[in-house]
């Protein structure tokens, strides 16, 4: 194994060490909370809350709502874990600074991720407010942990069919969710663009003839990497501005962040039907 990936291993295993000398939670579910969407970690009855700042290598959110910190405890009974906010590509972190937290949740115990982001909607059909939960996605990032050390900072096991990536059984959980609560959830694909801007109104074309019906600027990285520690992974996606090219209107953060929020109660009753399931 190379320097690099020995470095890489070392602070792994130093942020985990330090979470687990705070925390006795031996947690099942990891739970990364993206856009507007970190009121979910309020359900969780923690042991502990760690600032980002406090944990060693941590990056630091810098992202508009994304609070920055690691909540441990329990929701519904079952040891969490959970992110109040993540990494993007855009904010300058490498491929293997944003998804070091997948890797140290995964050392901590956790067997299932939980994604979620808030997305533009490219397919006519969605509306703001609306949850697609991910069985596919596109990955135009174009970025590898390769970028920065010249290896894979971990061994990776060998290749499984990209359909796989995403568990059919917590897809269909969320779909039968929805059904029971009376809220749209939608099947479909994510691509992934590495921002931090929106798209142009021929970029949104280009997202839904090549198969997208959301776009959004994170996830895949954690999820890639995640599916390589052979985690069951559940994305789930809030539809916030639903992209019109023939007649575009201006998006700002501030409205994303307001969408998302309305699509939280839905976010919660999903991941509430996951847990109960464990």
């Amino acid at each position: 194994m190379s320097t690099a990936s020995s470095d890489y291993l070392q602070r792994i295993d130093e942020a985990t060490d330090f979470v687990r000398q705070r925390a006795n939670t031996v947690p099942r579910v990891a739970i990364i909370l993206g856009t507007g969407l970190g009121k979910l970690a309020t359900h969780i009855q923690p042991e502990v809350t760690l600032p980002y700042d406090e944990i060693p290598h941590f990056p630091q959110s810098t992202a508009l709502s994304h609070q920055g910190q690691l909540v441990l405890g329990t929701l519904e009974g079952i040891p969490v874990v959970a992110m109040q906010g993540r990494f993007h590509l855009y904010e300058g972190y490498s491929s293997s600074d944003a998804v070091l937290p997948v890797y140290i949740m995964h050392k901590l115990g956790a067997e299932i991720l939980v994604v979620s982001n808030a997305s533009g909607g490219v397919n006519p059909k969605f509306t703001g407010g609306d949850i697609m939960v991910m069985s596919s996605h596109i990955n135009l990032m174009f970025r590898r942990h390769e970028e920065l050390g010249g290896n894979n900072v971990i061994p990776l096991p060998p290749d499984q069919p990209g359909t796989l990536i995403y568990d059919r059984k917590l897809i269909d959980l969320a779909l039968r969710t929805g059904r029971q609560h009376n809220f749209p959830v939608h099947e479909g694909c994510y691509v992934s663009l590495t921002g931090p801007n929106y798209e142009t109104r021929s970029e949104y074309r280009m997202v839904r003839k090549i198969g997208g019906d959301v776009v959004g600027m994170s996830t895949v990285p954690e999820v890639l990497t995640a599916h390589s520690l052979q985690m069951q992974v559940l994305a789930l996606s809030a539809v916030t501005n639903i992209a019109k090219p023939d007649t575009l209107s201006e998006t700002t953060a501030e409205e994303v962040v307001d969408i998302a929020r309305l699509a939280e109660p839905r976010l919660t009753a999903i991941v509430i039907s996951l847990l109960r399931t464990l």
